[in-house]
């Protein structure tokens, strides 16, 4: 998830440090308690499963620039679902960092900007969850209503803050709004299609049981709270 290079320039780009920043200390907490839960080397290997498959997500599958950004399946939900909010969040961090370190220079300025495009709404899937998953529901038992709202919830917050970035960088033009609601538009593609990749995902989980010892996943995956 990029926002494109430009947008947000000069002293206003100071923001987005901020925000950033706002983001890693809550990562940290979560993944503080996320080592007090299952240890350090759960953490590590959690995160750097999602690491990679963030990575894979941007090189790997289809992307494409559309107005004020590009519309990648981040699959936010999904990671959030198998391994946990930490795990997620560090990964999502990285697997940006690495893309842009190795493929795309010219997006690190925008890092702190992009970092939190995609975490903050996490942070937001994540409460949304404690609030519409019941407590002895485990995460392989979800429904498709309850999939959906979660993608969209994450999708959702990605697109606010895209357009969000968009206009406090460069206004309220007809040409950078056209370029939003473009870019918005696209990205219903990815609200349609991440529930019924989660649901699969989990479907596939369910019969891997086996899997929940390993420690590589998240404990609501096969059991409730």
């Amino acid at each position: 998830m990029h926002i494109e290079p430009g947008i947000v320039n000069g002293a206003k780009i100071v923001l987005s440090y901020a925000t950033a920043a706002g983001a890693a200390g809550y990562t940290l907490k979560l993944g503080l308690q996320a080592i007090r839960t299952k240890g350090l080397t759960s953490l590590a290997l959690r995160s750097l499963i999602t690491t990679v498959m963030v990575f894979g997500f941007f090189q790997v599958l289809p992307h494409y620039p559309v107005g004020v950004s590009e519309v990648h399946f981040i699959l936010g939900s999904t990671l959030f679902l198998l391994f946990g909010a930490a795990p997620a969040a560090i990964g999502l961090a990285a697997g940006l960092l690495l893309q842009g370190v190795f493929f795309a220079p010219s997006d690190l300025p925008q890092y702190g900007i992009n970092l939190t495009i995609l975490l903050v709404p996490l942070f937001a899937l994540k409460l949304l969850a404690s609030k519409i998953i019941a407590p002895n529901t485990a995460y392989v038992d979800l429904s498709y209503t309850q999939a959906l709202a979660l993608s969209t919830a994450y999708q959702g917050g990605v697109v606010a803050w895209v357009a969000f970035w968009a206009f406090y960088g460069a206004g309220f033009g007809m040409e950078n709004i056209t370029s939003v609601l473009m870019f918005g538009g696209a990205y219903m593609l990815v609200i349609l299609i991440e529930p019924l990749v989660d649901l699969a995902v989990l479907a596939g989980a369910k019969s891997l049981r086996d899997l929940e010892k390993t420690g590589l996943f998240t404990e609501r995956l096969f059991r409730s709270a």
